[in-house]
């Protein structure tokens, strides 16, 4: 398998065991013949049937304003859930840990509020969720509090990712997450003004603060399946950003080990080559040609990259 693919596998691995509750998968990935035909076609029908499900969804009004209005019922919120933000974590064993931030307006992705978050608050190999989670929350109500003491630069306008609250707030996690979402909006003296649930992946279970059982929306009910789409794109949209930041990690640790190669000529060699694999291709009289790179350098990073 390819690096990227071995870091897929660990991240569906990874949200697979905490779908069977922690128990062992195994993920076999075919090569060639009729296996990998078939593992092409049906992630092909996937893709298909998720995008006309999405565009469907879209398009249907009623379907939407009866999903907020299920959601309004079944959490005993004073109005429909027209704002909805979703926060999910995402490492693989510590590393690279990210959060997501999504908003759904009136039911509908509204993909230019998403934000990420690079967390700072947990150590490589050492992975706390409820950390990350408190963490992310934190920087999200702070910038809120920014907003309205118009703490921004001179010029700028308020980020309206942050400058408005939800009128529903749901972090992917089950009572440990929800707890650590209660304590930063009573930090923030939001606790009675931000409704916030906790949607345990097992089960689908929703759990709200203070109150010991947990609430199962009926099957096939339009509120339950928008709950899962917004969870399920906080997922995803966390795992893009985790992807991201580590394949971005593994070139500059892959650089930071060369001898003689500081920021300002690690900058300038990814600028000129795009990738350490482009750069470990290059021949000496290429990698000259990088400003500040001369000869020497040059068959030092051949020798170390090999």
């Amino acid at each position: 398998m390819l690096p990227q693919e071995i870091e897929e596998a660990q991240i569906i691995g990874q949200w697979l065991r905490s779908r069977r509750g922690g128990e062992k998968v195994e993920i076999s990935v075919p090569r060639s013949g009729q296996r990998r035909e078939l593992v092409k076609m049906a992630a092909e029908n996937a893709a298909e049937t998720l995008q006309a499900l999405r565009t469907q969804w879209q398009g249907d009004s009623h379907k939407q304003e009866q999903a907020l209005a299920e959601l309004q019922s079944a959490f005993q919120l004073p109005g429909p859930p027209n704002r909805v933000e979703c926060y999910d974590i995402s490492h693989t064993q510590g590393i690279a840990a990210v959060g997501s931030m999504v908003v759904f307006t009136q039911g509908v992705p509204d993909k230019k509020l998403y934000r990420r978050f690079n967390i700072e608050s947990t150590s490589i190999g050492a992975p706390d969720d409820f950390a990350s989670m408190e963490e992310v929350l934190t920087r999200r109500f702070k910038r809120w509090q920014g907003a309205q003491q118009k703490e921004t630069a001179p010029g700028t306008k308020p980020d309206p990712s942050f400058s408005f609250l939800p009128d529903l707030l749901i972090v992917d996690g089950g009572k440990g997450q929800l707890s650590r979402a209660v304590d930063v909006l009573h930090k923030y003296d939001l606790f009675s003004k931000v409704p916030v649930v906790g949607l345990a992946k097992e089960h689908e279970e929703i759990f709200f603060p203070n109150k010991p059982d947990s609430l199962l929306l009926p099957r096939h009910s339009q509120g339950l399946y928008l709950v899962q789409r917004i969870r399920d794109e906080a997922h995803r949209f966390a795992i893009t950003a985790h992807r991201a930041r580590r394949t971005k990690q593994g070139m500059a640790s892959a650089l930071d080990v060369l001898p003689g190669i500081g920021p300002v000529k690690r900058k300038a060699l990814l600028k000129h080559f795009g990738s350490v694999d482009k750069i470990r291709e290059a021949t000496v009289v290429e990698l000259t040609a990088v400003p500040g790179i001369n000869e020497s350098l040059a068959q030092s990073i051949k020798a170390h990259l090999e």
